[in-house]
């Protein structure tokens, strides 16, 4: 069972503060150099246009979680939109907690927070995408009852891909 830590508070992000501007990319970074990020930094491209892209982009929120002052942990949120429920979805793009604060419920409080979140937008569901490979962030999702998708089970389930252009 993972030790909660006392002061862990989580709060969306204000693009518009420099402060919460440079946590966001800060945690980011550390998310992408890690090796469930890719094991490399972001750009500095990047780290000079993610805030203000965010911040332009109809639907995007981020959680901060905070141990006392320090911003250790990190969603960035997307709101999309559901055709089967017509009614808005929202997708975890990033989840992001430091090397030093994991194991300490802060991955879980993002997401409880995400949730909480997601019902005041009137969102029908969350998504989000975890690496095969990710044995604790499943465990933690499954725990908070995320699970493969299906319409149909004998259609099987649902895969994400990508292609970069």
């Amino acid at each position: 069972m993972a030790t909660l830590a006392p002061t862990l508070t989580v709060r969306l992000a204000d693009y518009a503060d420099a402060g919460d501007a440079a946590r966001v990319v800060a945690l980011l970074d550390s998310y992408a150099r890690d090796p469930m990020g890719g094991g490399k930094p972001l750009s500095e491209d990047v780290r000079e246009r993610l805030v203000p892209e965010l911040a332009a982009h109809p639907g995007a929120f981020s959680l901060l979680a905070f141990e006392g002052d320090d911003a250790v942990g990190l969603a960035n949120c997307i709101t999309g939109f559901s055709t089967f429920a017509a009614r808005p979805l929202v997708n975890i793009h990033d989840m992001a907690v430091l090397p030093a604060a994991r194991g300490r419920g802060v991955g879980r409080a993002l997401m409880l927070a995400v949730e909480q979140e997601a019902r005041a937008r009137g969102a029908c569901k969350i998504t989000l995408e975890v690496l095969s490979g990710n044995a604790t962030a499943k465990g933690l999702y499954a725990s908070l009852g995320y699970g493969d998708y299906a319409l149909d089970p004998e259609a099987g389930t649902a895969l994400f891909w990508d292609k970069k252009l």
